[in-house]
């Protein structure tokens, strides 16, 4: 059953382009220069109930703003789009009630109050049962370790700390629909992982539908089979982890523990050597010369193990972001020259 469906959605920014200089500045008050930024170009994407898709792409590819549209923060240009059955930027009551957006760079919490009174303000603003209230509450509280820093002031939490109340607040009111904006930004690898450990737990308890955007490729391989990619403001791919990785990565990373160190001289030659530290070696290979080269390696060399392994997938994405900004840019300059 599709929770989420956009069709041609399109949003554009006018941007004031303001000159360097009095001069500039004094003439922009009569007559300012803008232009128009194309945030998301028609997309079109069908998200199925229970599902945790990861919507990457770099930095101004049009992601937060796909998520603002989605949430109903601000209005489109053109296309449709219905979440659950309701058209956001319509924001109907039942539909606030349904979901929750998560900003990493955005605070929802009263900065000087304790977590536990915003908690309270949004029993309020969602109608949420005192009862239900205080056992949704304790039961995040205790999957995020954070119930006894329920007292202290939000400004005295640590950032992962605070990310933790972040998200018991947004999920108060037991929405159906999540949508994560980069909620690991800036914290350490501790915080990240159990953060992400809490996500996948949550999710699959409650099969909510879960909309991921993040930098960190741990947050996507740890939670989302699915992967969407943007850029430009437009889907530039939609399908699977592996198949972005079989599709963008045609090398694979051989490392071999050789049985003694002084072979290495043979194999100090090959192409595309990542490491040598006796008594191993790393190096890259085609995917479809994987096998041929093992074969001459084992033949002239006694070899205690054996790893084959893709590429960092931090590596895969930013090559499959500059295809994609590529193809994208490409497109665009084929259309403004018809």
């Amino acid at each position: 059953m599709a929770i989420i469906e956009i069709k041609n959605l399109s949003k554009t920014y006018k941007v004031y382009q303001k000159q360097e200089g009095l001069l500039a500045s004094v003439r922009g008050l009569f007559h300012r220069e803008h232009k128009e930024v194309h945030a998301v170009r028609d997309i079109n994407m069908t998200v199925e109930e229970g599902e945790f898709v990861a919507f990457l792409g770099p930095n101004g590819a049009g992601k937060t703003t796909t998520l603002k549209l989605l949430s109903g923060v601000i209005n489109p240009d053109g296309g449709t789009a219905t979440v659950m059955g309701h058209v956001p930027w319509e924001r109907e009551n039942e539909y606030r009630r349904k979901f929750a957006l998560v900003m990493g760079q955005k605070n929802q919490l009263w900065w000087d109050l304790p977590a536990l009174e915003s908690f309270r303000l949004n029993q309020h603003i969602y109608r949420v049962p005192k009862q239900v209230f205080e056992e949704t509450r304790d039961t995040l509280c205790e999957m995020l370790d954070v119930t006894r820093l329920l007292g202290q002031p939000v400004r005295e939490l640590s950032l992962g700390e605070r990310m933790k109340m972040e998200l018991i607040a947004a999920l108060l009111h037991q929405p159906e629909v999540l949508f994560l904006d980069e909620p690991t930004i800036g914290l350490d690898v501790v915080a990240q992982h159990k953060i992400q450990k809490f996500l996948k737990s949550y999710q699959q308890e409650r099969n909510n539908t879960i909309i991921l955007t993040s930098h960190y490729m741990k947050d996507i391989e740890a939670l989302c089979k699915r992967v969407v990619i943007i850029a430009n403001g437009s889907i530039y791919h939609d399908g699977s982890l592996e198949d972005i990785v079989d599709r963008f990565s045609g090398d694979k990373i051989v490392t071999l523990h050789l049985a003694e160190s002084r072979a290495l001289d043979g194999l100090a030659n090959l192409p595309n050597v990542i490491e040598i530290e006796a008594p191993k070696i790393k190096f890259r290979v085609e995917r479809d010369e994987v096998g041929k080269v093992l074969s001459q390696i084992l033949g002239a060399h006694a070899v205690d193990d054996i790893v084959v392994e893709d590429p960092p997938l931090e590596e895969v994405i930013s090559n499959v972001f500059s295809e994609a900004e590529k193809s994208q840019e490409a497109e665009l300059a084929a259309r403004s020259n018809n």
